[in-house]
């Protein structure tokens, strides 16, 4: 292994927010600071060992992407530099550098808005047992991995650690946010999506599926947390892409199949990775990382 990789942060002289499954998130004031730690969850459950390198991987995935997408929706990245971050944080800079963002403070939004374009993890399951996804309506005998004739727009819950996000139908989110908030988040994601997939299938990359978050600032809509990495998203290579059943993959998938061959309820805690496992998933992600951003 090339390090240890950083599993939790500890900044004295700051004040911390919270910690989320991945990210440790500290108020600066008017901004927050956003470390990616190298903590890995699965099933909505974090494991107990770190994949060394991972925070500084879904950092520059995700700054690269959000300037990819200043163009559709402003989003709440301010810096990622630590040169460009406040005094106080200078002494955490060892810990910090690579894998922490400045960001503007939003309201984050109740929901996780998912984008699927393939069928494929909960949406095939969904499909499988109802012929739909989130109340949508899709064509008799899809198989799985198949490509859809649209983008469709899959919002879910937003789990704490350690519970599972539950798909629901665009209609609950219209009741929680509004009509005109949740159409915004509908059209905002598919937009996101369609022009990932384009960049993506240029580059030899299928974006199957994908996760967005939210946030309102001075009731303006910000893109905000992490963009379209292989926690967020499924990355499939196009050369090997066979639809009629699960596909070789660039992200988080290669983790949940190894959890699922397990005796294990999904539930914490979580049991420990072999090194194998852990060395595998994060070439996946530097791979990843390669194809996109170089």
């Amino acid at each position: 292994m090339r390090d240890k990789g950083l599993i939790e942060t500890n900044f004295p002289n700051l004040k911390l927010a919270s910690r989320g499954k991945v990210r440790d998130i500290y108020d600066l004031g008017e901004q927050l600071l956003i470390v990616a730690t190298d903590r890995i969850s699965a099933f909505d459950v974090v494991m107990p060992n770190p994949i060394p390198g991972k925070g500084r991987i879904l950092t520059r995935l995700s700054k690269f992407w959000f300037q990819e997408m200043a163009g559709i929706v402003p989003n709440h990245l301010v810096a990622t530099e630590i040169e460009d971050f406040p005094e106080a944080c200078r002494p955490y800079a060892e810990d910090l550098e690579g894998r922490s963002m400045l960001v503007t403070k939003a309201a984050p939004l109740p929901v996780e808005c998912i984008v699927r374009g393939y069928l494929s993890g909960s949406g095939w399951k969904d499909y499988r047992e109802t012929g739909r996804i989130c109340g949508i309506d899709l064509p008799a005998g899809l198989k799985e991995s198949d490509r859809l004739e649209r983008p469709i727009f899959t919002p879910s819950t937003k789990a704490e650690s350690g519970t599972h996000d539950e798909n629901i139908p665009v209609g609950e989110v219209i009741q929680k946010l509004g009509r005109e908030t949740a159409g915004q988040l509908e059209e905002v994601s598919l937009a996101i999506y369609r022009k990932a997939r384009e960049i993506g299938e240029a580059k030899g990359i299928i974006i199957a599926d994908t996760k967005f978050e939210f946030g309102l600032k001075d009731g303006r809509l910000l893109l905000i947390d992490e963009v379209l990495t292989p926690d967020s998203s499924r990355f499939w290579p196009k050369d090997q892409y066979r639809p009629g059943g699960p596909q070789v993959s660039f992200d988080k998938q290669f983790l949940r199949d190894y959890l699922e061959s397990l005796d294990w309820d999904k539930k914490p805690p979580a049991p420990p990775l072999p090194p194998e496992i852990i060395e595998k998933t994060r070439a996946k992600y530097e791979e990843a990382l390669r194809i996109f951003v170089g």
